[in-house]
Order: C-alpha cells, then structure tokens, then sequence
C-alpha cells in the first residue's frame, strides 16, 4: 500500500518489488495487490477484504512514529503507532509480516510487534534510494528457496540489509527489525 507519494519513487519502489516476486523461484506462492493513495479506512478494509500475510506501506512517517495519510479531503493525518497496533491485532490470524517503509516507523514497528510476529520499521529518517534498495532486497530473500529451519522473514531482513550495503547508500542500519 502506497501513501502520499509526493517527494517519494513509489511507483519505482512497487516495480523493484514486483520483478523480484516475477524473479522469485517460488513466484507461485506469491499473490500481490497493490493499492495507491490509502486513506486509513483503504488500509483497514484492505487487510480484511485480502487477508495477506504480509502488509507492506509505503509513504511518510513522522519523528513520534505516525504514519502519514490522507484524509477524504486531501489533508494530511498521521496515524500514532497505537492506532496502527490496534489495526494488526485485529488481524493476527493470517497477517505475518508488516513492513512499514517509511521514515520514523521504528516506534510503530514495535507498538505492531505485540501482536505481529514479524514487523518491519525504520529507525530514523531513510533515503528513498534505501528504501527502495531494502525493499527489492527483501522480496528477493522471500523468493529464494528456503533451507531447513531458516527464518524465511529474517532471511528476507538480511537481504534488504545487504541490498542497501552494496549499493553504498551508507543507511544500512535504518531498517530494524522487531520479532513478537
């Protein structure tokens, strides 16, 4: 899910995304849904009508953790990381992972992370480079053929970390990542 795009290469972002699911050896278990200028209400009838198990959004986050949206008449309203919580306990029976790409999302990441096993945030402000480097990173990780009793969401994490390394973007230690 993308919001408020201006400023951002979201439509960039969700293009690295897909090439790495199309790329992925495992693309057949991949379903994937995109959904452009959300409001809060396009997130919470999104997540219920499509029951992924993973949420990932994409915007702008604000230093006390809020996630930034619009409203139905184009102004900004961010959403505190308790709202964000009180979302995804709702739906813990299927959602596995949230990545929440944006700038300050650590505190929403953690306030998630009580109820999600798997939750994704950003610890500090994050180049769209990164973001974006981290998020092809990532969903190349979720396509490679698992091993054993590997954590395919840490593994994933891992590859995000990596993909922000080797492109000497120097903000590899933005993404964190929370486990319930």
């Amino acid at each position: 899910m993308a919001a408020i795009p201006q400023g951002l290469r979201l439509d960039v972002e969700m293009r690295k995304i897909r090439e790495a699911i199309e790329r992925a050896t495992r693309r057949e278990v991949f379903k994937i849904e995109v959904r452009t200028a959300v409001r809060s209400q396009d997130i919470r009838r999104t997540i219920e009508e499509e029951q992924p198990q993973i949420v990932h959004i994409c915007g702008h986050g604000m230093k006390d953790g809020s996630l930034l949206l619009e409203d139905d008449g184009e102004n900004n309203i961010p959403v505190s990381p308790q709202g964000l919580a009180s979302l995804f306990k709702l739906h813990t029976n299927y959602v596995k992972c949230v990545l929440l790409n944006t700038c300050y999302s650590e505190k929403s990441a953690v306030a998630i992370s009580q109820y999600i096993n798997y939750v994704i945030g950003m610890n500090n402000s994050i180049k769209d480079q990164a973001a974006i480097a981290f998020a092809q990173g990532f969903y190349d990780g979720l396509g490679y053929k698992s091993y054993g009793t590997q954590d395919v969401f840490q593994r994933a994490f891992d590859e995000g970390m990596v993909a922000i390394e080797m492109e000497h973007i120097s903000q590899e230690l933005i993404p964190v990542f929370k486990k319930k």
